[in-house]
């Protein structure tokens, strides 16, 4: 077997356990208890699950060049609240000179859900979409968005 051909199967099986090993994160949703009156508000929350041999970079890594975690809601016929971002934790790593701010393990991003009264469907959805980095103690993979949807019934 040539050389090219050992390193081309060995950068591939890399690559397949990168990307199983990066897509290791979850994204979750609820809203409530799972129905929301017309003219009531709901708490809503966004889940990220990290597991315990990654990071990802908090909203506010204090790096100019960590990709902050974002989450994004979309709604028809309803207002979104805010999404609260929770603080993180400063830690050090060999790729860098000074801390970042991170966040590790399971993550919750709360917002609030309000349906008017004169909302006309009997569900509302909610879409949230989370860009973020995750990395491990030595190096940073490219960024992620990953979507979930949110299907509240309306009383």
């Amino acid at each position: 077997m040539s050389k090219s051909i050992l390193h081309l199967g060995v950068l591939g099986a890399f690559l397949v356990l990168f990307s199983a090993h990066v897509s290791a994160q979850t994204v979750s949703g609820s809203i409530g208890d799972g129905t929301i009156r017309r003219g009531g508000t709901a708490k809503g929350a966004i889940i990220l699950t990290i597991p315990g041999d990654l990071h990802v970079n908090s909203n506010t890594p204090d790096s100019k060049y960590a990709i902050p975690t974002t989450v994004r809601l979309s709604g028809t016929g309803i207002r979104l609240g805010a999404v609260s971002y929770p603080k993180g934790k400063k830690k050090k790593f060999s790729f860098s000179e000074t801390p970042i701010n991170v966040y590790e393990g399971k993550v919750e991003f709360p917002f609030d859900v309000t349906v008017p009264s004169s909302f006309k469907g009997d569900t509302v959805e909610v879409k949230a979409s989370v860009r973020y980095q995750a990395c491990n103690d030595e190096v940073c993979f490219p960024p992620r968005t990953r979507e979930v949807v949110m299907t509240v019934r309306v009383r």
